[in-house]
């Protein structure tokens, strides 16, 4: 049989359309399993009924401070519990949640708060004196400052502004959420690193952030009642969509605030963690452990990898630890995770040693939900997957983006073509696997944060000595790759490698400076563009 051709009376109505949101998955969780642990973090602890309550008081207490549908949201927090609330209360008063990067210095901070206009800021006291400062540098209008103090880290607030905990207090336990009546809706707004030094909003939807939950709970073949150790930083992609996700399945989202071994090993003995996400320098982390900061566990701890493939050598050695390790694949642009290595027993059981590590590390297969990830040519066509021929890694569906906020050339470019456009090479095999290859941008993915080399090159370039200077990424044991720069001094001047590292700290985030400087001629082409790829041969021997 076809399609049905009379439809004569059928339409779309509160009966039978709702617009899909993370947000049912909370309200959910509060009728289904009100007693059970939805947060924890040291004594905090806090029930689904609890969770709900003090999400549905902040997302009151945000309206009352002036913060309309659409107005943006921004926090500056690590993985406390006034994180994981804010995910879910911003957009329940309608408004669009902007997680920011806490490493970021003040300068690239009133930058986003400028672009994105937040209305009001959830700070942690820690981060209070740089995102007071960028605050300061803004002109027009200055969002709210909210403390968030944590006091069982012994991080207490300043006193100069609201705190978190007095804010909630306001709100009204009554508060009706405010439901996106379209899925298309904004949710989120994410800062990402791009080539061209200042970072670009990446839009939300709500029916991408329900879908990208959905299809990783399918993925990591979770049942109900995990306990979900947040080491993915929730300033990225959201988590990676794992604190909407928790709800659920009534799992328990166990927050961290510094990612250290003894910190891991503790919560998964201690409040057993069953799952977390993280660069592989978290597995390099736990590989490299002393004995004295290490917890006997008896269950299999599920790992979601990804930033850059995982070593083959750190992935043999902490399979034997009691973790079984995913190697996920995604951008900002995708909500975090898009591609999977799916583990198939019958075709990769009997691989071992170096041969399983290596196929383990492979970018992998399209997640459920989403639509179409493939490598394409230049013309958008399928490359021939034979493992040899390299193409663009593009994406199509539900687990894109929006766009790019007030950047409608750059949104362009992205999906020119009716792809979005990656911007990573890769090849395919013949089982369609895809393995990234190299990286068309000349992004450095550094512990998981993605650097822009532009940026660094134009902090470089402000030394006076400085002719020319080109950033590379050198590979590195601990943080897979660190910025390399190559400088290229002017005639009768001279300059030392710490000199040009401690300048640019000054002017960076620590984790954008060079870990090393080489002083020589740049290698140049005929029209006098660096040749970055002679430049990537030298810092791999260094």
């Amino acid at each position: 049989m076809g399609w049905l051709k009379d439809e004569t009376g059928l339409e779309k109505t509160r009966a039978n359309y709702t617009a899909l949101t993370p947000l049912s998955f909370l309200q959910r969780a509060k009728l289904v399993h009100p007693t059970r642990e939805a947060v924890v973090y040291g004594s905090f602890r806090k029930t689904y009924a609890e969770y709900h309550d003090r999400v549905t008081r902040l997302a009151s207490a945000l309206v009352k401070l002036g913060v309309n549908p659409g107005d943006v949201v921004a926090t500056v927090l690590p993985n406390l519990p006034a994180q994981a609330e804010a995910h879910f209360a911003v957009p329940a008063c309608g408004a669009v949640l902007n997680a920011i990067n806490t490493r970021l210095e003040q300068d690239t901070l009133t930058y986003i708060l400028s672009h994105g206009e937040a209305k009001v800021v959830l700070c942690d006291p820690q981060f209070l004196p740089v995102v007071a400062a960028a605050i300061d540098a803004l002109e027009g209008n200055k969002p709210t400052v909210i403390e968030v103090a944590d006091d069982q880290a012994g991080v207490h607030a300043h006193g100069h502004y609201m705190e978190y905990e007095e804010l909630i207090a306001t709100g009204d336990p009554d508060f009706e959420w405010i439901m996106p009546e379209d899925e298309w809706e904004s949710i989120a707004l994410n800062y990402t690193s791009g080539t061209t030094g200042r970072p670009k909003g990446v839009v939300y939807h709500h029916r991408g952030a329900y879908l990208n939950a959905m299809g990783q709970i399918l993925s990591w073949r979770m049942v109900l009642y995990p306990r979900y150790l947040t080491i993915v930083p929730l300033f990225h992609c959201n988590g990676w969509c794992h604190t909407w996700m928790m709800p659920a399945l009534g799992g328990t989202v166990i927050c961290c605030r510094d990612i250290t071994a003894p910190a891991i090993f503790s919560a998964i003995a201690d409040e057993g963690a069953t799952h977390f996400g993280g660069a592989p320098i978290v597995l390099n982390m736990l590989v490299n452990a002393p004995e004295d900061q290490r917890r006997a566990f008896d269950h299999t701890v599920e790992v979601f990898t990804a930033g850059a493939p995982p070593a083959p050598a750190t992935l043999g050695a902490i399979e034997t630890m009691g973790f079984n390790v995913t190697h996920v694949y995604g951008l900002t642009e995708t909500y975090g995770p898009a591609t999977e290595c799916t583990w198939d027993e019958d075709r990769m059981g009997h691989l071992q040693g170096t041969a399983r590590a290596e196929a383990k590390s492979r970018q992998g297969v399209p997640m459920p939900v989403h639509e179409a990830i493939t490598v394409l040519d230049e013309n958008l066509e399928q490359t021939p997957m034979d493992g040899k021929t390299q193409g663009q890694i593009s994406f199509r569906g539900n687990g894109v983006m929006k766009g790019y906020f007030k950047s409608p050339e750059a949104t362009a470019e992205a999906f020119k073509g009716g792809w979005f456009h990656s911007g990573d090479i890769a090849v395919q095999h013949p089982d369609s696997y895809m393995q990234i290859s190299d990286r068309a941008k000349d992004i450095i993915i550094s512990g998981g944060e993605n650097i822009s080399s532009v940026e660094v090159e134009a902090a470089l370039m402000n030394h006076p000595a400085v002719l020319l200077c080109a950033v590379v990424a050198k590979p590195d044991e601990k943080w897979g790759e660190v910025p390399c720069a190559f400088i290229e001094l002017k005639d009768g001047t001279t300059a030392e490698e710490a000199e040009m590292i401690g300048f640019a700290r000054e002017r960076l985030a620590g984790f954008k400076c060079p870990k090393r400087v080489v002083f020589q001629e740049l290698p140049k082409t005929s029209t006098g563009k660096i040749q970055k790829f002679e430049l990537r041969s030298i810092a791999k021997t260094l």
